[in-house]
């Protein structure tokens, strides 16, 4: 495999277990990119929302999330599990391009190659950005998201480890393998894609045997 990329990784961040609500971002960065945006399929009926754009210090795009179903905000197991408060249901998708190792545009250093495993690192992080255990003090929430960080770098770095299983679902029509593992909090799943870049994807409350995969065709759908 490939050398795994934390390529522009940007985790989000809430601090002191605050409501953290999706960082709504214009279509602008999107529109830089010089590759497809992958989303859910038309199958999925609700609502659409663009998420964050990762960008380079040259300003290049090396990655982006879009949202699906409810707006996430960071909850932990009680309040997840609350019969009076319903569990949110959303599922991110990232979108990676494939890259090999590469200088950067300014041409002052070298990106690492991207691939799978770069996709699953974003997607596992993701997950994690809305999630801390119920019993764990809000003080305490950054230690643990920095150690739950590493645990995900590792679990991508190691996608034919026993922690991940083999899911087929579809990418613009055709069934595509992708890497997938469940967690306490949620799901993540990772693959590649015939159109030059890797698909992350995780989520909470949605199935995401269900899921389908295909090139957005309008942002104005996400924004």
């Amino acid at each position: 495999m490939e050398t795994t990329s934390r390529v522009g990784a940007n985790a989000p961040a809430a601090s002191g277990g605050q409501q953290f609500p999706v960082a709504r971002r214009t279509v602008d960065g999107y529109l830089q990119a010089p590759f497809p945006w992958y989303g859910l399929d038309e199958a999925f009926t609700g609502p659409r929302w663009l998420m964050q754009v990762g960008m380079a210090a040259d300003g290049a795009v090396e990655h982006g999330s879009m949202g699906h179903g409810d707006e996430p905000s960071v909850r932990n197991e009680h309040v997840a599990a609350s019969t009076d408060e319903p569990r949110e249901k959303f599922a991110v998708v990232v979108t990676v391009p494939a890259n090999p190792s590469r200088r950067s545009a300014d041409g002052t250093g070298l990106l690492e190659a991207t691939s799978v495993s770069s996709a699953a690192w974003l997607a596992g992080v993701g997950l994690l950005s809305f999630t801390w255990p119920g019993q764990m003090d809000h003080s305490l929430r950054d230690d643990w998201l920095d150690q739950q960080t590493e645990t995900a770098w590792a679990l991508a770095d190691d996608l034919e480890g026993p922690e991940w299983s083999r899911l087929s679902l579809p990418v613009d029509g055709v069934a595509t393998s992708f890497y997938y593992r469940e967690s306490e909090f949620g799901w993540v799943l990772a693959g590649a894609t015939e159109a030059g870049v890797h698909v992350g994807a995780y989520g909470r409350g949605m199935s995401a045997y269900g899921l389908g995969f295909a090139v957005v065709k309008d942002l104005a759908a996400y924004a």
